[in-house]
């Protein structure tokens, strides 16, 4: 069965129908610049608010160790995601499962990129955009990645209720990850396109 993290969670509600819809783990956005960052209290509240057996996974890009474990120390985090260059040996400091996000553009060799993060739970394809870390809402070419691999594919990058069933049958990933294609507003999900997002996951 397809894992499924509803990501650039910030508020208590869309949390809490994520985990209602069937949602395996919601994330929460730790980068200013991003429009779904939360800061550490509301995070707080997020995390504490989950019923059991739903993940939570705090997102960071190049953040400073010192502000990852300012974070930890607030808020019960049980996953983190790195969306910068941060190598192995940095993100298993935190005695955390994490996985690593990688931006996909051609004439990457996949497998052997993900060879450069052996500690990682699961390696998290997004699609390319210069300048941006992730969240572009925007789909790559799903051909490029191998179809034979020793990692866990997450895979992430313009994913919606329309398109996610032709996604899973082509990648057949491990899990899949979606924040703008659940969204009324950047950072605003909308219960309706969570729960078809889900059913079309499940249908697969």
């Amino acid at each position: 069965m397809v894992r499924i993290k509803i990501c650039g969670i910030t508020r208590v509600e869309d949390a809490l129908a994520a985990a209602r819809a069937g949602a395996d783990a919601i994330g929460l956005v730790f980068h200013e610049a991003s429009p779904r960052a939360v800061d550490i209290q509301r995070a707080s509240l997020i995390v504490r608010a989950l019923p059991p057996f739903v993940t939570s996974v705090g997102l960071f890009v190049d953040a400073e160790e010192a502000r990852i474990c300012q974070v930890l120390e607030r808020v019960p985090l049980d996953m983190l995601q790195f969306h910068g260059d941060e190598p192995d040996d940095f993100c298993r400091r935190f005695a955390r499962p994490y996985l690593k996000a990688v931006r996909v553009r051609p004439c990457v060799d996949l497998d052997s990129l993900a060879g450069n993060w052996p500690g990682a739970s699961g390696i998290l394809l997004d699609s390319y955009k210069p300048g941006v870390p992730g969240g572009t809402g925007e789909t790559f070419d799903w051909g490029l990645i191998p179809a034979q691999r020793n990692w866990n594919l997450v895979l992430a990058g313009g994913l919606s209720a329309g398109n996610v069933r032709e996604a899973v049958d082509l990648t057949q990933p491990w899990a899949v990850d979606v924040s703008g294609g659940v969204e009324a507003a950047k950072g605003i999900k909308d219960v309706s396109k969570i729960n078809a997002f889900i059913q079309e996951v499940k249908r697969v």
